[in-house]
């Protein structure tokens, strides 16, 4: 007889998606023991990391229990037994949703559209994540709930505003979450963190029953350890919805998987360093660069000097911040529970802007979505850095410029994918960023996976872990 033995905890909680969801199928692990993996090293790990601000053992494992009976039956959802985490500015029903706020304690009364996905398809829901206050921040530094340490360098930010979706995910407390992306929300934690991310099509996933940043920039971000997960998230997650007004009916199917990567036509910036990317990451950019020669196909230099990077990104925030004064209202007048000075003041600045000011910066996505239409008739991925900088100490000055080269996905509706493509000389990891035009999301997705299979060294895990 043959034996199999036992999976570690530490093998379970580093292992991706589609590998737990085999093993599973083969019966060498079971769901409630694998959420039992999960909860102890949450119980062990989460007070020093801070990823979590909501968590129920009990419906964990009342969740787990259900999944078990369901695959001992044979009727079973796509994620069915996956331990997934949920960033705090999503609707539960009978939870709480902060928004990274201090007043907010009423139950929410339904779940999220895509709550509701995850719920049909088995996923065993850990908890709420930490974020910045409003969602309105890329450090995950909260002044109401603390901070979120990054798993790589305690005492170091992990980017925001999912910053705690991404630490869990990189420390092994959750398979995959699930956060949002307005402005790079998303992409920066994953970068910082070493983690994967996708940033879908504008409307591709519902968005009812997130707490709204700016309708037009917000989208649902999926965080993950493999680029194959992102990709059956996206497969759960996906489709429209009648009751979200951005929500996409697609004419046509999103573009089939099926570019040539070796004939493909890669956009690259002409000088990284004039948008302000620090010269760390232009060397591992270039490094990872030379290890994909075939892979991106013609590199070709694509103009954007009709495109200020700091300037569109203020626009963008000035939309979120316009349309948190009105989502936030009722925060900003709790005197009980007040919101942090610096929460007040970004709110400010935009409660003195006029009308004509708020039309200027909504007239930036129709021109980003014209510099995007140029831009994918000249080449079909644009390339480049995720972030400008590595994570930094907490307490530190957050750059202005974390957002520039996540902002122009957003602001253009377009997909982004963000892979691991290497460590600073700080031993910090730092993102590749991949955007395409809309509806290429699973062109995206192939394109990363062939990327990140040629990029693949030797796994390093956090310290935290």
């Amino acid at each position: 007889m043959n034996f199999t033995p036992p999976i570690a905890d530490i093998d379970l909680r580093r292992a991706t998606l589609c590998q737990l969801l085999h093993w599973l199928a083969m019966g060498r692990v079971q769901p409630q023991p694998l959420a039992e993996a999960y909860q102890n090293a949450i119980e062990r790990i989460n007070p020093q990391l801070n990823a979590y601000v909501g968590l129920s053992p009990a419906l964990m494992q009342e969740q787990a229990a259900a999944a078990q009976h369901r695959r001992r039956d044979g009727v079973i959802g796509r994620l069915d037994g996956i331990p997934l985490a949920l960033k705090d500015n999503f609707d539960v029903a009978g939870w709480p949703t902060r928004a990274g706020l201090p007043g907010r304690k009423q139950p929410a009364l339904e779940d999220a559209h895509v709550v509701s996905r995850l719920r049909a398809s088995g996923a065993v829901l850990i908890g709420k994540t930490q974020m910045d206050e409003g969602a309105l921040g890329a450090t995950t530094d909260n002044p109401h709930f603390g901070p979120t340490h990054n798993p790589y360098r305690h005492g170091y930010c992990t980017g925001g505003s999912s910053g705690g979706a991404a630490a869990a995910v990189a420390a092994g407390l959750a398979v995959v979450a699930v956060g949002s992306d307005s402005l790079g929300s998303i992409r920066i934690p994953a970068s910082y963190c070493g983690v994967y991310a996708l940033k879908p099509t504008h409307g591709e996933m519902s968005a009812r029953g997130m707490t709204p940043a700016a309708r037009r920039l917000d989208a649902v971000g999926l965080l993950a350890r493999s680029v194959d997960d992102l990709t059956v998230l996206l497969q759960v997650l996906a489709g429209y919805d009648a009751d979200d007004a951005r929500s996409r009916r697609r004419r046509v199917a999103l573009s089939p998987p099926d570019w040539e990567p070796g004939h493909l036509r890669a956009g690259l910036l002409p000088d990284l360093a004039a948008v302000g990317v620090e010269p760390d990451v232009i060397e591992v950019f270039e490094a990872a660069l030379a290890k994909l020669p075939r892979e991106l196909g013609e590199r070709r230099t694509v103009d954007f000097s009709d495109w200020n990077f700091a300037r569109t990104r203020r626009a963008g925030l000035l939309l979120m911040e316009s349309e948190m004064l009105s989502t936030f209202a009722e925060d900003l007048a709790d005197t009980e529970h007040p919101v942090s000075d610096r929460f007040r003041e970004m709110l400010a600045y935009a409660a003195g802007k006029s009308a004509a000011d708020y039309a200027v910066a909504d007239r930036v996505l129709d021109a980003a979505t014209l510099k995007m239409r140029r831009l994918f008739a000249q080449v079909d991925v644009l390339v480049m850095p995720t972030t400008p900088q590595g994570a930094f100490p907490l307490g530190v000055r957050a750059p202005d410029s974390q957002a520039d080269l996540t902002s122009f996905a957003s602001l253009a509706g377009c997909p982004a994918v963000t892979i691991p493509m290497g460590t600073l000389r700080n031993g910090l990891p730092i993102g590749l960023q991949l955007v395409g035009a809309r509806g290429s999301d699973l062109r995206l997705l192939e394109l990363a996976a062939v990327c990140a299979a040629t990029l693949d060294a030797e796994p390093t895990y956090p310290v935290i872990a």
